[in-house]
């Protein structure tokens, strides 16, 4: 029994157990919050004195709720995360628009369309941050605390909000005048297998993405096969541009190289034409202020 204990004598503790028990890590919850390892410790240890009870459980490489703290995660954090809510739009009502907004988005995505609009957008609104985080995989947005994300429209779950951010989208499958010395160009999407591709990891599935293509009116998806694997997409061009095999990118980024006349660029007729980005967030949740901006600054005007 705890006869004493007064929830605001503990508040920060509850704040600061939070954080490391999401991010299973005493120096990432530190990181978050801004504040000493040590003392992020000490407020846990304090934590935990109050109540009698262990919250995390501690070895030398991890962090975890213990089965009472896993219960308090689950029936407290909600509501804190209720109170940041209010707040943040509290703060919002002042003259000037506030707040962060987190984005989970692809390394392409971040540089070709985000980071472009956001010189714009953000010396209007200075005390509006924006974090971009670059991840392929496809994440829970709640669960990773993100606003929202960014990713290909067929990619978007039915249950979000999606705004068009992006035209569309045509992927190219290049190569240098180098690579194709002395190798046949391919003809249809199965020519693919004869040669060095250059593939891209996808870390939602941990697979080898399939090459997509369009062919007599029915979708084709190849599994090729090389001698390099990367998990961004400006590495994989960088390979190509070096010569050491077929990518397949977004045409405008190879677009400069064909241009120029150091790629070849095959199979044109069957690379379909994708949705373009999306930014998508959760339907039930109401943007904030600095969110709304944000949402109108980026849309795409077709």
């Amino acid at each position: 029994m705890i006869q004493d204990y007064d929830l605001r004598d503990h508040f920060s503790g509850l704040v600061v157990f939070i954080a490391v028990a999401r991010e299973r890590s005493f120096t990432r919850g530190a990181a978050r919050l801004g504040l000493s390892q040590s003392a992020v410790s000490h407020a846990v240890r304090s934590l935990e004195a109050s109540l009698g009870v262990r919250l995390l459980a501690r070895n030398s490489r991890t962090v975890s709720p213990t089965v009472a703290g896993e219960r308090l995660l689950r029936n407290i954090a909600p509501q804190f995360d209720g109170i940041d809510a209010e707040l943040a739009a509290l703060m919002e009502l002042r003259d000037s628009p506030s707040g962060t907004v987190r984005i989970t988005a692809s390394d392409h995505a971040i540089r070709t369309v985000l980071s472009p609009k956001l010189k714009k957008f953000l010396p209007k609104y200075p005390a509006i941050k924006v974090e971009l985080v670059a991840d392929n995989q496809l994440v829970d947005l709640a669960a990773q605390r993100y606003d929202a994300g960014v990713r290909l429209g067929e990619l978007v779950a039915q249950d979000m909000i999606a705004v068009r951010i992006s035209p569309d989208i045509r992927f190219a499958v290049v190569g240098t005048k180098r690579y194709f010395a002395g190798r046949e160009v391919p003809k249809t999407p199965g020519d693919l297998v004869q040669h060095n591709c250059i593939n891209i990891r996808l870390p939602t599935h941990g697979g080898l993405w399939a090459w997509e293509f369009e062919q007599d009116g029915r979708e084709i998806n190849v599994r090729v096969d090389g001698q390099l694997v990367y998990s961004s997409i400006f590495e994989v061009l960088d390979a190509a541009v070096a010569g050491l095999g077929l990518a397949y990118v977004p045409e405008e980024m190879a677009e400069p190289y064909i241009r120029t006349g150091h790629f070849v660029q095959c199979l044109q007729e069957s690379c379909p034409l994708w949705s373009g980005f999306h930014l998508y967030y959760p339907s039930r949740r109401q943007p904030s202020g600095a969110m709304a901006l944000l949402i109108a600054a980026l849309r795409h005007e077709q």
